[in-house]
């Protein structure tokens, strides 16, 4: 039988905001100690009142805890209490000292003003009319969303879900989550369809019900697209959504039938260029991805025959004359890239780093300029688009900003009715267009407009669905040039020739062998075979070996690149430690087991079209106001407001993963490979995280672990049909 605990958050220990697993320290009328509890508390804040039920337990190293099966918050009646539950942000426009201040006044009467005489705050010194408006808004918030709280906690959401399903549906959120749960996995970032599912079992959907196997066939979809495909074969898709739901095949089926009848999926028959599999290859797209790759072909194909803007040159004496403009002698290849670009629509240019991507671009534009050629330039990222404006001189944007994206104004704004003005279009880093990205792109290209794709195709794919560059390289039906040539400028780089070694399957040769052996190339392999040690020596070398040997900012200029999200050497792990050597104090906000303190490095891991930010941006906390629950990011000098219930998007960023670090380049790489990453160690991912960076870069682990990843070229296979689409 479930025991009954009434008690009052002291402090909270630890909770994991994903899915609401806390250790609090709780004060219980009666009890001299604290009590510890352990459960699923969702979002506690200090000074709420729990009633709860659950189990006495006693932990051999902790001792007695409560553990919590049910929970219901309420508002807190005692003075201290009061104080505590105003003062956690609560209610925005009341910090710790502010609230202090109104219960030194009104003791155990505050909550009773604040609801039904909140003018009397005037009494209480630095409280204004701003102030109360502001706290009047937010209470008036917090009595709507009682109701909506109680029934969700209820169900097994947290504070801070509840809040974003009471902003997106106000009044109606209860309606909504009984009639239909899994609308919360597509319409609220963060919860996802585990815990729609979780939610709807509470309130008695059955395991079978339609409207659950057709909600998770699209999760199933959703996430297998997260992982690189545009579609899946249709056998697999029905095991994998069997495995995941628990359910026979034949719902599965039927489901599949219905979301095609609705439109929500398109099933297509590819077997006609699959001739040589035995398998039936019918694949299942989402919806918008088949749309996307439908049209991506078509756009492509169109492009490259229709007549073209610019007009014609002669290629032979314009190449000489830019030659001597730009005082430099092009290779063979350089010169078969430019001719393609002057005389053909559209034209991939692939190559490594040292390779000259860069000369042909700043040669194109420099003749196409001179005869008055419409151009513009972009790239997938803030940082790419950067690196692009300095190294030619000309403004480049991110594709985004390129199609004028505004949420207000219901998407990308230029498309097919509003092209783009230009008659060049260049777009760098190119490998890390995906499908969807790359659908608006090409909507928005003016038919007569030359089209000019700049990547290296041995880089990982893109984060988003798809395979772009490397299927329109591999359809043989485009002008491609691939440079291999390392320039003799370049070849004095330890870093460009290692890149090249790796991209061939070749173990790097590195001059030093030992962590105490003096810098002097810009490539280093520091052997260690110990986790723990790898984690100090990376600290070492981020906090003092390099920013004492190369003036390196520790945070600015050095980055420190992982293949794992976990563990000891993992981006969550390293965030932490790093974070406490390089910005140990300072005002702070904690969100789980994540504490963002002010001048932090961060990153948005969402794209996020209202502020204007995506996917792998990376910034510096300037400002936070806990009273008006806000914390403010520079990213790339402008600056973006986050209020406290969207930090769920924001990570720390003095490590990231590998893949997060496609489109950017820094001074100083530092990456950890050891043999327990093996699942990750691929080619091309090391070859990528060497490849970001610019002056140095240094990785820390075994010489075992960098041969199974050089050694290791078989990428994950993405299922995608861009390639046969355009043959």
């Amino acid at each position: 039988m479930l025991a009954h605990l009434t008690g009052q958050i002291e402090t909270i220990t630890y909770t994991n905001p994903e899915d609401g697993f806390t250790i609090a320290r709780v004060k219980v009328i009666g009890k001299h100690d604290l009590v510890t509890v352990v459960g699923k508390l969702m979002a506690p804040t200090p000074g709420e009142v729990l009633k709860m039920k659950g189990e006495w337990a006693n932990h051999p190293r902790y001792g007695v805890q409560f553990k919590v099966v049910h929970c219901r918050s309420e508002i807190p009646a005692s003075v201290h209490g009061i104080r505590k539950y105003l003062g956690s942000g609560l209610i925005k426009g009341l910090g710790p000292v502010m609230a202090n201040r109104i219960v030194e006044k009104f003791g155990e009467d505050t909550l009773d003003i604040i609801e039904n005489d909140l003018q009397r705050l005037s009494e209480v010194a630095g409280i204004g009319e701003k102030r109360i408006a502001m706290i009047k808004t937010a209470w008036q918030e917090q009595s709507e969303i009682r109701d909506v709280m109680i029934f969700l906690q209820t169900h097994g959401v947290s504070s801070g879900y509840a809040a974003k399903i009471f902003k997106r549906y106000g009044n109606r959120a209860i309606a909504v989550v009984k009639e239909n749960p899994y609308r919360l996995a597509s319409d609220i970032f963060g919860i996802g369809f585990i815990k729609a599912d979780d939610i709807a079992e509470r309130i008695g959907i059955s395991k079978n019900s339609e409207i659950r196997v057709e909600a998770g066939i699209l999760y199933v979809l959703q996430a297998l697209s997260e992982d690189g495909h545009v579609y899946y074969p249709y056998e697999k898709l029905i095991e994998k959504s069997r495995e995941i739901l628990q359910v026979g095949r034949a719902p599965v089926v039927k489901a599949i039938g219905i979301l095609g009848l609705n439109r929500q999926i398109v099933i297509e028959d590819l077997n006609q260029n699959f001739d040589a599999f035995k398998e039936n290859h019918k694949a299942v797209y989402l919806a918008k991805f088949h749309t996307c790759e439908t049209l991506v072909a078509d756009r492509l194909k169109l492009l490259k025959t229709a007549p073209k803007a610019i007009r014609e040159v002669k290629i032979d004496r314009a190449i000489e004359w830019v030659q001597q403009q730009l005082t430099i002698t092009l290779a063979k290849n350089q010169i078969l890239a430019l001719k393609c670009a002057l005389d053909k629509k559209l034209l991939v240019i692939t190559g490594g780093p040292g390779t000259g991507k860069t000369t042909i671009i700043n040669a194109l534009l420099k003749i196409l300029s001179r005869i008055g050629v419409k151009i513009m330039l972009a790239a997938p990222t803030g940082r790419a688009a950067k690196r692009l404006s300095e190294t030619t001189g000309y403004e480049a944007r991110t594709i985004h900003r390129l199609l004028e994206f505004s949420i207000a104004k219901g998407g990308f704004q230029k498309g097919t009715d509003n092209p783009l003005d230009c008659h060049l279009l260049v777009v760098d880093e190119a490998s890390m267009i995906d499908t969807v990205l790359m659908y608006h792109l090409l909507k928005a290209v003016s038919i007569d407009a030359t089209l000019v794709f700049v990547g290296d195709v041995n880089q990982l794919p893109s984060v988003g669905a798809g395979n772009v560059l490397k299927d329109m390289i591999e359809s043989d039906t485009m002008p491609v040039v691939e440079l291999t040539e390392i320039f003799r400028q370049a070849k004095k780089s330890q870093i460009v020739i290692n890149a090249h070694k790796i991209n061939s399957g070749v173990i790097p040769a590195f001059d030093n062998d030992t962590a105490e052996t003096a810098m002097k190339t810009d490539f280093y392999f520091i052997e260690q075979e110990d986790p723990e040690k790898v984690l100090e020596i990376i600290l070492e070398l981020t906090t003092s070996r390099i920013p004492r040997r190369f003036g390196f900012d520790a945070v600015d200029d050095i980055q420190v690149l992982t293949p794992m999200h976990r563990g000891v050497v993992g981006a969550g792990n390293l965030n932490h430690r790093l974070q406490d050597a390089i910005n140990p104090e300072g005002p702070g906000i904690e969100r789980g087991e994540r504490n963002f303190r002010l001048h932090d490095k961060v990153m948005q891991v969402r794209n996020n079209y209202d502020k204007e930010v995506f996917n792998g941006d990376i910034g510096r906390i300037t400002r936070i106001y806990p009273d008006n629950q806000e914390m403010v990011v520079s990213f790339e000098e402008r600056e973006v407001a986050y209020d406290f219930s969207d930090l769920d998007e924001i990570v720390l960023a003095y490590a990231i993963s590998v893949h997060k670090s496609q489109g950017s380049e820094y001074s100083a790489v530092i990456m950890p490979i050891l043999t327990q990453h093996y699942v990750l160690l691929q080619r091309n991912l090391i070859y990528t995280a060497v490849t970001r960076g610019r002056k140095l870069v240094v990785m820390v682990g075994t010489r075992k672990a960098l041969a199974i990843g050089v050694h290791n070229n078989k990428t994950q296979k993405r299922y995608t049909h861009l390639q046969y689409r355009l043959g």
